[in-house]
């Protein structure tokens, strides 16, 4: 998202050079599962059989109560989603910037191989310098770094930062560049990697929402770090850290990305080792793009919502929904579904928290519950349905995220992960205020102004 007015100008100034305006596709509510064979996991080598599919999905689902609900989302995710299902997978939820940091860098002083890196903001502050440093120092080891780096999010990092890692012999690939006589295929502007995603050796990986950046210095609950110097208050985020055979979904992942920019043909590493089982979570690694013809992550969160049963709680930062996820979201509290959103108090976007605020009237009278996330700026994205389906990643809540941005989540099935989760959205529940509808209808006019001119540029935001 633009984080400066100096990113806005600058998209402000491009905005009529952009061409084409593509849709998000029309999701049936009520699609049908087709009848085939039982539900097949993928493990370390391979594809598990029929026999131990089963044992592995029936011990997740006995975690939870036997209501058959996890079973409904198994098979509804396993027909919307083309990549495998994962099993053996260790998955660890880390709060905010500095745990997910130190795991980080924890991670690469401990790299033998190569590390894979793509993010959307690699500033040149005391965080980025660190892990730019550490890059380096690896790279002079022998241990091979490549870089994907977003041309619009590091649009204000000098280019002498990437000029040091370059010249260290680390390999720096600029998605999409801004400029359009660098650019290595089309000139899409509007196209940006939003993805945040590091893998270490191969065998570990990390993914979520938290960018290399300063901003995420404070803890969102620790007492001491209320507010950061200079007066900002902290960033809430969230990301993960993963082990397993699901890491090497996330590898080609990247591996795919490098090559739809056309980068150098990379050094030869193991990138894909041999991974054994390291825990029991089933995980699935979904990618999305532009350059396919939907949203993969779009249509199985639709899917999802438009299954679920008891719950839908959505933590999200930059919340401009299309017309099917607001009915998504409303059919869902009309089937009696406790439908909550936990949404920012405060964010870097005037015009997205404005956008987004021009929904909360509708969604309130149909039952939704809003909450406003309060003392951080919220930047978290994740979802949790029914207690056994739980996304963790990078996508927003809005037309950028689904139709224009190279987005990536990780999805876990399973009640044990979901119990986890839950505990995590009710601490923040608990640090929100609730907004009723009748107080929003008596919100100022000044604000209804806002939210209107804003809710014009949702496409765009």
């Amino acid at each position: 998202m633009p984080r400066t007015l100096h990113r806005l100008a600058l998209w402000l100034a491009c905005f009529l050079m952009l061409s084409g305006c593509s849709s998000l596709p029309v999701i049936v509510p009520d699609l049908q599962l087709r009848s085939g064979p039982p539900v097949q996991l993928e493990g370390a080598r391979g594809p598990l059989s029929a026999a131990r599919s089963k044992a592995v999905l029936e011990r997740l689902g006995s975690r939870g109560e036997d209501t058959g609900i996890f079973e409904r989302h198994l098979a509804r995710e396993e027909e919307i989603v083309e990549s495998p299902l994962t099993t053996g997978n260790e998955v660890i939820l880390l709060q905010d910037g500095p745990a997910t940091f130190q795991a980080m860098y924890a991670a690469i002083m401990a790299a033998r191989d190569h590390i894979n890196m793509e993010t959307y903001i690699l500033d040149d502050d005391e965080v980025g310098q660190r892990f730019a440093q550490a890059l380096i120092d690896k790279q002079r080891e022998g241990v091979q770094v490549n870089l994907i780096r977003d041309s619009f999010g590091t649009s204000g990092t000098p280019a002498a930062f990437f000029q040091r890692l370059i010249d260290s012999g680390v390999r720096v690939l600029e998605f999409n560049p801004i400029n359009p006589f660098m650019t290595r295929k089309e000139w899409a502007l509007n196209r940006r990697d939003h993805r945040k995603l590091l893998i270490v050796d191969g065998r570990t990986a990390f993914l979520g929402g938290i960018n290399i950046s300063s901003v995420y210095s404070g803890g969102s609950f620790s007492h001491g770090s209320r507010v950061r110097p200079g007066g900002s208050p902290p960033w809430r985020d969230t990301d993960l850290r993963l082990r397993g055979p699901v890491v090497a979904e996330f590898q080609r992942i990247f591996l795919a990305a490098w090559e739809s920019q056309r980068g150098d043909p990379l050094p030869a590493r193991d990138y894909f080792p041999q991974l054994e089982p390291v825990g029991t979570q089933v995980v699935r690694a979904i990618g999305s793009s532009p350059e396919q013809p939907f949203s993969l992550i779009y249509v199985t969160l639709l899917s999802a919502i438009g299954s679920a049963e008891t719950s839908v709680h959505v933590t999200n930062a930059y919340f401009v929904p299309d017309p099917q996820l607001l009915d998504a979201l409303e059919a869902a509290a009309a089937r009696g579904v406790d439908v909550r959103l936990i949404l920012p108090n405060e964010i870097d976007s005037s015009l997205v928290f404005h956008a987004g605020r021009a929904f909360y009237e509708r969604l309130l009278r149909a039952g939704v519950r809003i909450h406003e996330r309060s003392g951080v700026i919220l930047h978290s994205k994740t979802v949790l349905v029914d207690g056994v389906w739980a996304t963790v990643g990078s996508t927003n809540l809005d037309w950028r995220s689904f139709l224009h941005n190279h987005e990536l989540d990780a999805m876990v099935l399973g009640a044990e992960f979901g119990k986890q989760l839950q505990a995590m959205f009710d601490r923040d529940l608990a640090a929100s205020l609730e907004i009723e509808l009748e107080q929003w209808e008596r919100r100022p006019f000044h604000l209804r102004v806002k939210e209107a001119f804003a809710r014009i540029w949702a496409y765009w935001l």
